[in-house]
Order: structure tokens, then sequence, then C-alpha cells
């Protein structure tokens, strides 16, 4: 069985049971939903007790829930640019204002990335009589640049300079 396989499994089980990812998240626990769903859609692994919790809510073999504790190759199935409208429109997001994002870190932080590992993502629906809106936060930990070889006075690392 290859990875995208059991994400279908867990797709066609969510569709049969009528089973909201809420209600999944909610049984399966122990971390942040965007990661428990990210791991049942193959991006993402769950660690060992949340695999077996996943496998009993699914009813998944042990080989199957083995797979969902095993790194995936993340970030495949989908095309760039992607095709799905929703998933292109943060593709726009990220294509027409990351030179903006860049420049503004880099000037409150320094010369370095923010981290899409060290990383936290909320959602939230806020009511609007006008059509409700998606809220979004994101949270990533800043990482200076390391400048190997710095001599003596020469700051190692890519913090903002007073």
């Amino acid at each position: 069985m290859k990875r995208e396989d059991l994400s279908e499994k867990i797709l066609d089980i969510k569709r049969e049971k009528g089973w909201t990812w809420k209600y999944i998240t909610d049984e399966i626990g122990g971390m942040s939903p965007v990661l428990v769903v990210g791991a049942l859609l193959g991006q993402q692994k769950l660690v060992k007790p949340l695999a077996k919790k996943a496998a009993e809510l699914f009813g998944l073999s042990e080989l199957e829930e083995k797979m969902l504790n095993e790194v995936p190759m993340r970030g495949m199935g989908t095309p760039m640019p992607p095709t799905d409208p929703l998933i292109y429109r943060f593709y726009e997001l990220v294509m027409v204002n990351a030179p903006a994002w860049k420049a503004l870190i880099e000037e409150e932080f320094g010369d370095g990335i923010m981290s899409a590992i060290d990383f936290d993502f909320e959602m939230e629906r806020q009511p609007d009589p006008k059509g409700d809106r998606v809220a979004i936060k994101m949270s990533g930990k800043f990482l200076p640049y390391k400048y190997y070889g710095a001599e003596q006075g020469i700051p190692p690392l890519g913090y903002k300079e007073d």
C-alpha cells in the first residue's frame, strides 16, 4: 500500500461514517488539528501514541498504523502552480505578498527566516454580514542565518543589529 492509498482509505471511512475533521481531531487529540489532519492526508507523521489512536478510530491494520508514524514525502501530489482554487489562493498570497513579508520580517528581526517546522497555524471563522471571513494566524520561530567564520567583534548570527 502507498501512503496516498492510506489517505484515500481514511477519507472513505470519514465519508462513510459522516465524521467531521473536528470530530476526528478531538478523538485523536494530542497536537494541533492542522498537524493531525495533515498526517491523515499524508503530509505529516503522527507520533506513535497518536498513530495508535488514529488506527483504533479508523479500524486500521498494524501496518497502516506504522505508515501513519513514518515521515512522509511532504508536498507530493500538489502541482506547481496549484490547480485547486483554494490552494492556489494561498500560493497567490505568497507570490504577491512574500516580498513585503520578507522585508518587514528582516527589518524587525534581522537576516534570517521564519521556520515552517517550529510553526503554529490557527484558523477561525469570523461572522460578517457581507460574508463570513477566514481569519488565519501563523507563528513561526525566527531563525537567524549563521555567519560562518565570523571574526572577533563580528556578530555570528543574523539578528537585527542596533
